[in-house]
């Protein structure tokens, strides 16, 4: 397998274009300013006017900017970029002064050894663009270093939560997974037993059953719901259980339709209103009644949603079914630990289950 070519440096023009978009009025003024101090401090040492010093001194440091700039730019295989900066800057600093000098001198290099103060002069200016131009140089490297840290960081934290809710969004489908056929096949199983003894509900309830399925079947392709369409299913389902078991199976469904539009997870309700049929009526001879219900507790800022039987309640040594199980772990994948199932015993007798989850529309009242 052979390697990726190395990725082409970029056009000159390209480079010019960036080096143009570096300079920004910003760092220029930062630039002068500087330029503008040092001259006020180097002027008590100089029989020049100040503006001369000043004239030089501003030259100087749009130099080192400049090429401070231009090293950022340059494409190094062999150091790392902010030593290439650093050196560009030390090394700018005496060629930009001596550029600075001989342009005043007019190009007559023998001056400098005439006068010995116009050498001091260039020591001087070329001295201070060294220090100031390394210090602010260095500054701006830490400056960037600590910029693209915590760009990094930022970027690092957004791909985890990516990642996070992906594995979510997958936790919850194979939750989901679980629960649909564990559902469907009790449903099948019950009718099965009213065809096999030939009673005369079976018609009736098998039209009933392929009218719920025709409910339920978008509820089971989708990862999230409303509170309203999870209690038309629970009713169509308790209507349909009802025709299996007349005699035995009462049943009330009471919803605000404040709580209708409520985002609310697809099969959750049911899961709870089928183990109440299968464990609280089901059991016993004389059947039982099963209430659902909903409301608001504004104090908590919190909705509970209920089912409750009057079955023979709950049995400390069972062992918690699959679909109780999975309601929980959804409960958890959707909420965290903002919503949670709660069993209790029902008074005279029987079970009560309820979802215990935050209320998107409550508002916090100020302190």
């Amino acid at each position: 397998m052979t390697s990726p070519p190395p990725p082409s440096p970029p056009s000159p023009g390209r480079q010019l274009a960036r080096l143009w978009a570096s300079l920004t009025p910003r760092r220029i003024a930062i630039n002068l300013v500087v330029a503008t101090l040092a001259a006020i401090a180097l002027n008590p040492i100089f029989d020049t006017p100040f503006l001369s010093v000043w004239g030089r001194s501003i030259f100087v440091g749009l130099m080192l900017l400049v090429a401070f700039d231009i090293a950022g730019h340059w494409p190094s295989r062999w150091l790392p970029r902010w030593v290439v900066q650093v050196a560009a800057v030390a090394i700018t600093a005496p060629v930009a002064t001596g550029i600075a000098y001989l342009v005043m001198v007019q190009g007559d290099v023998t001056s400098f050894q005439r006068n010995e103060g116009l050498l001091w002069g260039f020591l001087s200016i070329a001295g201070t663009g060294i220090a100031v131009g390394l210090t602010l140089a260095l500054g701006a490297l830490y400056r960037e270093r600590d910029a693209q840290a915590r760009s990094q960081a930022l970027a690092f934290e957004l791909e985890r939560s990516t990642l996070e809710k992906q594995a979510l969004d997958a936790q919850l489908r194979l939750l989901h997974a679980q629960i649909e056929p564990h559902f469907l096949f009790n449903t099948l199983a019950n009718v099965q037993q009213l065809v096999e003894s030939g009673s005369s509900r079976a018609g009736p309830v098998l039209q009933s059953l392929i009218a719920y399925l025709r409910a339920a079947m978008p509820s089971l392709a989708q990862r999230s719901g409303t509170l309203g369409n999870e209690v038309r299913l629970v009713r169509a389902y308790l209507e349909l259980m009802r025709m299996r078991m007349p005699d035995r199976l009462a049943f009330g469904v009471s919803l605000p339709p404040a709580l209708e539009a409520l985002p609310f997870p697809p099969m959750a309700l049911l899961t709870l209103v089928e183990n109440a049929v299968r464990h609280g009526i089901d059991p016993g001879e004389a059947g039982g009644r099963i209430e659902v219900g909903a409301r608001t507790v504004a104090a908590m800022a919190q909705v509970e949603v209920w089912v409750e039987d009057t079955g023979p309640g709950m049995d400390e040594k069972a062992v918690p079914g699959t679909g109780l199980s999975n309601l929980r772990d959804r409960l958890k994948v959707a909420y965290g630990g903002a919503a949670e199932l709660q069993l209790a015993d029902a008074v005279p007798h029987g079970l009560r289950a309820t979802i215990v989850m935050p209320d998107p529309e409550a508002k916090l009242e100020p302190k």
